[in-house]
């Protein structure tokens, strides 16, 4: 009966998903509903969902709500476009493919995959243009590196908010996830790209394109590399180093400080702030404009995993995730080949990676407690499933059709192809790092 129920409760919201009702709000009815089918009263299922919402945000709202106001200063000052820019030169144009897939990483780190394609995109459209190769032997490896960044690694919502759940460290995350990125990129960027090569397919839309910047206006590249990658220096800085590191050193207490991912995120934001608007003669008041339209961002997003919190809260009291869990490991199965699993198919069913990643996390919950599986490998093998085949349930997918005015045909046979590369390829990545950790 429990079984049932859930498979009820996430047919549900496919149904609401399909229907167009706001994410949040399916949230809230499933979790509703399920609570009272569950055998909870009123009372006791509300006091759930709200006991889910404030575990879930008390700090995710720091980091995620930083994240996205770095983000924001990083894609209006055009430091994206200079480390594009500067990775072109370097590579030259014979290694156009792989100077797009690294500043699509690097880009990636900071942005939300939306803001990272839209800014990029019309560099690719140029760089293409200059070359005369075919735009998607092009574009291919700058979005597949969006696509890992935006699944596999914090401060992006998902692996954040997946991290906190299962304990994880945000810094071991960060740092396992650039691991498993470089194979998940280089497959599903420029080798999965070299099929594309004599493909003629794609064109850019003059209509949608935002013009690059003059390089006069542009920060300089050391400024936009570290106000873009603070965050990634003092995450994965702090975790390499305390291992060594004497526990009583004044340098233990700073680098403990500084690795804290809300007082990290802080300090970027602050960085930036500095680095990439009052350096650069910009008011205190255009800058606190830019920090609260990025932070508007994400607001919808916060409001999606609230709604995944509150679910996974009703499961633990009506106590169907233990439940689940034994179910789960009486399968027998790698713990996280049925996490990546469960994501895979929630994620080809609802199309948002977020809602896969964070619907998914409760479940498996109990079965990482059992097993006492790496919380950090499971945070990505459950992100790595969460971007298995966008088709058209997923507005990434119709984002990149409208861009590169292809048909359906064409998406699903490029986009949704790399994308179920990134996944499967994420999945080896884990497990091949599961037998050394």
């Amino acid at each position: 009966m429990p079984l049932l129920l859930t498979l009820i409760a996430i047919l549900v919201l496919v149904l609401l998903v399909f229907l167009n009702v706001e994410t949040f709000t399916a949230f809230l009815i499933i979790s509703l509903g399920f609570g009272l089918a569950a055998g909870l009263d009123v009372a006791a299922t509300v006091a759930a969902i709200t006991k889910g919402i404030g575990n879930t945000l008390g700090s995710l709202v720091i980091i995620l709500g930083f994240g996205a106001m770095l983000g924001k200063l990083v894609a209006d000052s055009g430091a994206a476009q200079r480390i594009t820019g500067a990775l072109i030169g370097l590579f030259g144009l014979g290694r156009i493919q792989w100077a797009l897939a690294i500043a699509g990483f690097i880009v990636g780190i900071p942005l939300f995959y939306t803001a990272g394609f839209i800014i990029l995109v019309p560099l690719v459209f140029t760089a293409a243009a200059t070359t005369g190769l075919p735009l998607l032997y092009v574009a291919i490896p700058m979005l597949a590196s969006l696509s890992v960044a935006h699944g596999y690694l914090p401060p992006h919502p998902s692996p954040t908010a997946i991290a906190q759940q299962l304990g994880a460290s945000l810094s071991l995350t960060l740092i396992y996830g650039i691991i498993v990125a470089i194979p998940a990129i280089v497959i599903a960027g420029p080798l999965f790209a070299r099929t594309l090569k004599h493909r003629t397919a794609g064109r850019p839309p003059a209509g949608l394109l935002v013009a690059p910047r003059p390089e006069s206006e542009l920060p300089g590249l050391g400024t936009s590399i570290v106000a873009a990658l603070l965050p990634l220096f003092l995450l994965a800085g702090a975790a390499l180093l305390k291992p060594w590191l004497p526990a009583a050193h004044p340098v233990t207490t700073v680098v403990t400080v500084l690795g804290d991912p809300h007082i990290a995120m802080l300090v970027s934001v602050l960085a930036g702030m500095y680095l990439l608007g009052l350096r650069r003669g910009r008011s205190m008041a255009q800058i606190m404009g830019q920090l609260e339209d990025g932070f508007k961002t994400v607001a919808t997003i916060l409001l999606v995993v609230a709604g995944a919190g509150a679910f996974m809260q009703v499961l633990n009291e009506t106590g169907v995730s233990k439940y689940i869990g034994a179910q789960l490991d009486a399968l027998h199965a790698p713990p996280l080949v049925v996490g990546w699993a469960i994501a895979a198919v929630i994620r080809v069913c609802v199309g948002s990676a977020t809602v896969a990643g964070l619907t998914t996390v409760g479940l498996v919950l109990p079965l990482v407690q059992q097993h006492q599986t790496n919380p950090e490998l499971m945070v990505l093998a459950i992100g790595s499933g969460s971007l298995m085949f966008s088709h058209v349930n997923d507005g990434g997918f119709w984002l990149f059709k409208q861009y590169f005015d292809l048909s359906l045909r064409e998406t699903l046979a490029t986009w949704s192809v790399m994308e179920t590369i990134v996944s499967i390829v994420g999945l080896g990545g884990v497990l091949v790092m599961d037998l050394f950790i």
